[in-house]
């Protein structure tokens, strides 16, 4: 009775949260890899288990297709692969779109973050500055970095190619995200336009975290700014750069809205998360779909539970 009565009140008043978390969340994506296991693949469901959603997006060989995946981009494509080829384009563009987005994220907020920690004058507005493309949404970025990348030739120029001309810098102009080769990597610039301010505040407060007696203990040691910086400060900050990795590996692996709103639903500009969209809502494709979503959760977790563990284990150490 002892702990009914010290727990019973805390409980139900969660309850209700509890019970919805577990049928909207958890219970959705239970039924999420159920659809991803069957053969639902038209408007009407069918009975039974099948696997041929999954079968689709990997390959029995891989040499068949690493060919296929550079016979799409030319218009080649042989009828005896079943593996559909536009999972394969899209891990393509999710990889690249990653390696940019995070390294270049991580990059401009550190430089940021350091810039402000070495005492400039107004840091406050240049922090709000910053941080303020984080407060806009994907979609109202996608908008405005569509006009500004452009990729439209002559009078229809907008945008950073209309700059260009205008400069005299032709030889800058470029197709950006309707490159074939590098077209992902230019989605990945307002990604990292908006999420680098808050990469900025990570390691701005990382950098404030280092007590200043170990930077002038370093220092009375006869250490440079940079050996301070390297030795002393850097290694402090490998927590901030994990938190850092997590959070925009998970944001690139389930993007969406940015790469709608620039370059729409063409399989140039396609990831996962898009494709999963066409499959669901245009295609009926529903198991196809769901297998897509299944494998996108289990990318996300392989990011978020190991750091999640880590941390619970070092707050127990403490």
């Amino acid at each position: 009775m002892t702990k009914i009565r010290r727990w019973g009140p805390g409980l139900l008043l969660v309850s209700p949260s509890i019970f919805l978390v577990a049928v909207f969340v958890y219970g959705l994506i239970g039924w999420n890899v159920k659809v991803s296991f069957s053969d639902w693949r038209q408007a009407q469901e069918t009975s039974g288990f099948d696997t041929s959603a999954y079968a689709e997006l990997f390959p029995a060989d891989t040499g068949e297709v690493g060919e296929f995946a550079g016979a799409v981009v030319t218009g080649d494509q042989p009828e005896s692969l079943s593996t559909d080829p536009a999972w394969i384009i899209d891990l393509h563009h999710a990889l690249l779109f990653t390696l940019v987005f995070v390294l270049g994220a991580l990059l401009m907020g550190a430089v940021l973050a350091f810039l402000l920690d070495k005492g400039v004058k107004g840091e406050g507005f240049f922090r709000a500055v910053y941080l303020f493309p984080m407060a806009v949404s994907f979609i109202a970025a996608g908008v405005v970095w569509r006009w500004l990348m452009n990729p439209a030739p002559g009078n229809r120029s907008t945008g950073f190619n209309l700059l260009f001309d205008k400069l005299g810098l032709d030889f800058l102009r470029n197709e950006w995200y309707l490159g074939t080769d590098w077209g992902a990597a230019a989605l990945a610039i307002p990604a990292v336009w908006a999420l680098s301010g808050y990469i900025m505040a990570l390691y701005l407060a990382g950098f404030r975290g280092v007590p200043e007696e170990l930077r002038e203990a370093a220092r009375m040691d006869g250490a440079s700014e940079w050996r301070v910086y390297r030795h002393v400060v850097f290694p402090h900050l490998r927590p901030v750069t994990l938190s850092a990795l997590i959070i925009l590996g998970h944001i690139s692996i389930k993007v969406f809205d940015l790469i709608v709103a620039i370059g729409g639903k063409q399989l140039i500009t396609q990831t996962p998360a898009v494709y999963m969209w066409i499959l669901i809502y245009d295609a009926r494709d529903y198991a196809k779909g769901a297998a897509i979503a299944t494998l996108l959760l289990v990318g996300i977790s392989v990011l978020v539970v190991p750091y999640l563990l880590y941390t619970v284990r070092s707050e127990r150490r403490v």
